[in-house]
């Protein structure tokens, strides 16, 4: 297994150049790492259940003799450290564990067959964001330095952080939680590193952006209150589907028409529709949900002041009435960047991935709660690219879908990246 692995890597290894020293602890992790993807691969778990993965991770880190092992942080969030035999550096690594709420279409060997109950319905669960990725490639970095003490100077913070992809309804989750149960309060770190697995980017290649990086997001519920009726007699009732499509149609404006866009990009997307449960019934009620993406506070509050009042306005003209919670609680803030920090790191990135396979990215419109961390510490957060290069970009099933596909190569970049970031800042003593 492991000679078949070393020698189907090959190819990547000649263009991508860590440091002697980086690329020797990949090495001796890469397997392990590979093995670590699969099986949380075939164990999916939503946000707020993980539970077999968190045990999978405390388990590990307690068995590398990592200090002050914390489980339960933000319900199943994880955290350790890895102390270096000589004073230095304070830093954080960052890894999410939750899955999706995603039926699996891809056929693989360790393909999910998963199910649960999501909002009444059965659904499939599957890593369709990659963040069995991030947990195995984050498991190999605490690996790879535990070996390294004696030559280790400073600490280093590992999180493994649930609910990143939103708390479940009525629940408080994801990295503001860890912040509030006092995530930072025993070590506080100088700076924080994550990374995120890309479909919009091929396998091999990083992609990055200083200052602001990704959106903010909120999402919003909007109810349509009518009067059922018999749908051969709809003049005998107020029709919330009619009413509803009109909304939909009309929110839409917001962007297109009300606001100046040429500033900064924004987004407003309706995400599911509940209303009736049989053909001829027109119901009393329809309820909807959405998601709104910004990179301003002034455009955020305006994106709210102008639905509500479209919401309110269009039920009232036919007669129905709204109930709103624009913005819902939980949203992230806008995910930015340490300049300096960017600045200094880059060169470390470019020693993974090469000159020509690091990519200064526009603004992104996901949303990531690392935002609430890098908040609190300077912090750079990443793309991996995760696509076959035979694959074109513009038709690689995108995070979140269903069909979404991880070139394992990502696993090998990412933990090399990871691993240069702590060398490169200091931690890790120079390759003699």
């Amino acid at each position: 297994m492991r000679i078949l692995l070393a020698l189907a890597l090959l190819p990547a290894l000649a263009q991508a150049q860590p440091t002697p020293t980086v690329e020797a602890l990949a090495r001796g992790v890469d397997a392990k790492v590979l093995a670590w993807r699969r099986d949380i691969h075939q164990h999916p778990e939503l946000s707020n259940r993980e539970t077999r993965t968190a045990a999978l991770v405390a388990r590990h880190l307690r068995a590398l003799g990592l200090l002050d092992v914390r489980t339960g942080l933000a319900h199943h969030g994880v955290s350790a450290v890895l102390r270096g035999a000589r004073p230095g550096p304070r830093i954080a690594l960052r890894a999410d564990m939750d899955a999706l709420p995603v039926t699996e279409a891809v056929d693989l060997p360790f393909a999910s067959r998963v199910t649960t109950e999501y909002r009444g319905q059965t659904v499939g669960v599957m890593h369709a964001c990659g963040h069995d990725a991030h947990t195995a490639i984050l498991l190999g970095v605490a690996e790879a330095l535990a070996g390294q003490r004696e030559r280790l100077a400073g600490e280093i913070l590992f999180v493994f952080q649930p609910a990143e992809e939103g708390a479940p309804d009525g629940e408080e989750g994801g990295a503001s939680l860890m912040l509030k149960e006092g995530l930072f309060e025993r070590f506080r770190p100088e700076a924080m590193f994550g990374l995120h697995v890309w479909s919009a980017l091929h396998a091999g290649h990083i992609g990055y952006r200083s200052g602001p990086f990704m959106a903010a997001s909120d999402s919003f519920r909007i109810s349509v209150i009518g009067r059922q009726t018999h749908g051969s007699r709809p003049w005998g009732g107020v029709d919330p589907i009619a009413i509803s499509a009109l909304l939909i149609a009309s929110a839409q404006q917001v962007v297109s028409r009300e606001l100046d866009i040429s500033t900064l990009p924004v987004v407003l997307s309706f995400g599911a529709i509940d209303g009736g449960i049989r053909n001829n019934i027109i119901p009393d009620r329809v309820d909807m949900i959405g998601t709104i993406r910004t990179f301003d506070e002034a455009m955020r509050q305006d994106v709210f002041r102008r639905l509500a009042r479209i919401a309110e306005h269009t039920a009232a003209a036919h007669g129905a009435r709204v109930e709103m919670s624009l913005p819902d609680p939980g949203g992230n803030p806008v995910t930015v960047n340490d300049p300096a920090l960017t600045a200094r790191m880059l060169p470390s990135l470019r020693q993974v991935a090469g000159k020509d396979r690091l990519h200064e990215l526009g603004l992104v419109m996901g949303a990531e709660d690392f935002s609430y961390y890098a908040r609190e510490v300077p912090a750079l957060f990443f793309f991996v690219g995760a696509t076959p290069p035979d694959t074109p970009l513009d038709e690689a099933p995108s995070n979140h879908s269903p069909h979404f596909f991880l070139d394992e190569e990502a696993l090998r970049v990412g933990l090399r990246a990871m691993l240069q970031l702590v060398s490169d800042y200091g931690l890790l003593a120079a390759d003699s």
